[in-house]
């Protein structure tokens, strides 16, 4: 993936609001790699942004990982994980958290916004956040340190419009009646960076 590089990223505008861009249902594919053992695999899924009783929402991501390693036979399984994006100082920006509450990060698309760091010992986390079009975006972590040495780059492309809020639901025939269900418990690994519990 070609995910550009923080100086090309196309400035969405002073009027973007990134929980109304986010909100619906996104395909998700990333690669992933393990550069200190030559681990290359694959994640596939959707990624479904849902409302949050506080105002923003919830990001919770299912599908499939395939790792295929240098030296040992290829996995492949269901993974998911989820988090909570909750308002921060302007609409252009939400700041991530685990479910448990924890702090993961910031994200933006706009400026300085779409770079954030995350330290979890002994490693440090860098993400970018890019624009692709309206209705695709994509995310690259770059983790080092002592235990790990990771490179996962992510491209989501929108799979519905976004649900206008002040439509009657009963009006909507065509959205997911699965949209507004409550996560299922998350399984296998997960598919991309998390912090040591």
């Amino acid at each position: 993936m070609n995910i550009p590089a923080p100086d090309e990223t196309p400035d969405p505008g002073p009027d973007f609001d990134l929980r109304t861009y986010l909100r619906g249902s996104w395909s998700v594919d990333r690669t992933l790699l393990d550069r200190s053992n030559g681990t290359r695999g694959t994640f596939t899924g959707v990624v479904r942004f849902t409302d949050h009783d506080d105002g923003g929402l919830y990001w919770r991501e299912e599908g499939t990982v395939r790792l295929a390693s240098s030296s040992g036979a290829p996995f492949s399984g269901p993974a998911s994980r989820e988090y909570v994006l909750r308002p921060a100082d302007a609409p252009a920006v939400l700041d991530v958290y685990f479910p448990d509450g924890r702090p993961f990060h910031r994200m933006g698309f706009a400026g300085q916004t779409n770079q954030d760091v995350h330290w979890c010992d002994p490693d440090t986390y860098r993400v970018t956040y890019t624009v692709l079009g309206p209705d695709e975006y994509g995310y690259r972590w770059d983790v080092t340190g002592p235990a790990k040495d990771q490179l996962l780059e992510s491209v989501l492309r929108r799979l519905d419009a976004a649900p206008d809020p002040d439509q009657d639901p009963d009006q909507n025939q065509d959205q997911d009646p699965d949209q507004d269900a409550a996560p299922a418990p998350a399984t296998g690994p997960a598919p991309g960076p998390r912090p040591a519990e």
